[in-house]
């Protein structure tokens, strides 16, 4: 069992920044949770730390996989407690980073022990996905299992299919196998910190670090990540930001049609983390701006050796 600080919130709100200024002051390591900052050829559209900032402090799991190479929470949290455990070996505090909050869970608590699902169940699954499209089967999900279908992105094909085969193979929902499991003692003792941004100012900032990602070469990025993996299939593509880009590229898209389907999918994700995090009585919250109240909470648990927040 490793003590770790968790920093969490919806994207945009500065978490990489706050992370960045509490693991210097306190003696951590960075871990990213992001499913989408994991891949190597797109930091500009993912909006990793640059250069500078992992100069300051070391940064675990950006930017490592290629971009046809294909992550879930399964392979994600074995890396991640690997991580963790080095740095905590080291008398440093792992920080763990980001959004994805079924990663987080499952570094924390595990998987949930849901049965394999036959693959002529999933194959079924993945075939009416592609028969009556995303609108249809994410309506499905919506009826089924309104939870899992608001923390998932309607067009998310992977996760929308997976909610829908354990529906179809046990009965449950992925979210009541999720939550029963969700109860188990935690495998790291962990304090949860949560970025609570107002909405209107949220949407705002998200359109202007669009901008800032354009003006440091999110499409120059995205033609050459195209130019080494032309497979729209490839996981790369199916991330915010790179699909719309990938779209203006191919000629799909005009380029302010892009850049207005990037702010809304961005925002439509920011709206489904906060749902998600809402659901964890644990995050204590703070609001953009109050950063020394989270260096002062981070300070007290470290030095406290406490097990709970």
């Amino acid at each position: 069992m490793v003590r770790t600080v968790c920093l969490i919130g919806p994207t945009g709100t500065g978490k990489s920044s706050v992370a960045l200024r509490v693991a210097e002051e306190h003696g951590g390591e960075i871990v990213n949770f992001d499913s989408r900052q994991v891949y190597r050829d797109v930091p500009v559209t993912t909006d990793q730390p640059d250069p500078e900032k992992r100069g300051r402090v070391a940064h675990w799991l950006y930017g490592f996989l290629e971009p046809q190479e294909k992550v879930d929470a399964g392979r994600f949290a074995p890396m991640a407690e690997e991580a963790m455990g080095r740095i905590a070996s080291r008398g440093m505090f792992p920080l763990l980073t980001g959004g994805t909050g079924l990663y987080l869970r499952a570094i924390l608590y595990g998987l949930a022990p849901i049965p394999p699902t036959p693959s002529s169940i999933r194959e079924r699954i993945l075939a009416k996905y592609d028969e009556y499209g995303p609108e249809a089967m994410y309506a499905r999900l919506t009826e089924v299992d309104p939870e899992a279908a608001a923390a998932v992105s309607p067009r998310d094909r992977q996760r929308v299919t997976r909610a829908l085969e354990v529906f179809e193979h046990t009965g449950r929902t992925i979210t009541w196998w999720r939550e029963c499991y969700r109860k188990r003692t935690p495998r790291h003792t962990a304090l949860k910190i949560g970025m609570n941004p107002d909405r209107r100012q949220l949407r705002r900032d998200l359109e202007e670090r669009i901008e800032a990602m354009l003006e440091k070469g999110a499409l120059e990025e995205v033609r050459a990540v195209w130019n080494k993996c032309p497979d729209p299939a490839a996981p790369v593509w199916t991330g915010i930001g790179c699909r719309e880009l990938l779209h203006y590229v191919q000629g799909r898209m005009g380029w302010e049609e892009a850049k207005r389907q990037w702010v809304k999918r961005t925002w439509d994700y920011a709206k489904r983390q906060v749902t998600w995090f809402r659901r964890d009585r644990e995050i204590i919250w703070f609001h953009p701006g109050e950063e020394k109240d989270i260096e002062r909470r981070v300070a007290l648990w470290l030095a406290s050796g406490q097990s709970t927040a």
